[in-house]
């Protein structure tokens, strides 16, 4: 009886740092996504709305593409833990009202956990022609 239920406990805490286990990864996957749309948001924030130099690269926020998907080792990080691990969707898209003069940026970072689940972390940005927190005012008249 003693050995059923020494055999009980251990099978629990076997079980119960399992799921731990997997808690730990999936906190550790969401800090370096988030860690991630960061960074990437930090880099489009420095970027002009229009192309400033004759280049091949796209270095500005009208050029960007509607949608692209990358690798977290392009602009983030190249540490071989990384690579392939994270991968980052920017989608942009003028906004409705104000097409030419605003457009929504969207950022989804998907990476997989080592239990074979997949979790994605999403932000969303409006980024306007005179800059990415560019608001707009109006003024009331009697």
């Amino acid at each position: 009886m003693a050995s059923f239920v020494m055999l009980l406990g251990i099978a629990s805490a076997i079980i119960a740092m399992q799921s731990g286990f997997k808690q730990i990864d999936v906190a550790r996957g969401t800090t370096l996504a988030s860690q991630i749309i960061q960074s990437e948001m930090e880099r489009l924030r420095m970027m002009p709305w229009n192309k400033t130099i004759p280049a091949s690269v796209v270095d500005s926020i009208s050029e960007l593409p509607a949608s692209e998907t990358f690798d977290g080792a392009t602009y983030f990080s190249n540490h071989a833990d990384l690579i392939g691990k994270y991968t980052i969707t920017r989608t942009v898209a003028d906004d409705s009202t104000r097409p030419g003069k605003v457009r929504n940026i969207t950022l989804s970072v998907r990476w997989q956990s080592y239990d074979n689940r997949w979790h994605q972390r999403s932000f969303t940005a409006i980024y306007a022609k005179n800059g990415l927190y560019d608001y707009y005012y109006t003024v009331a008249h009697p």
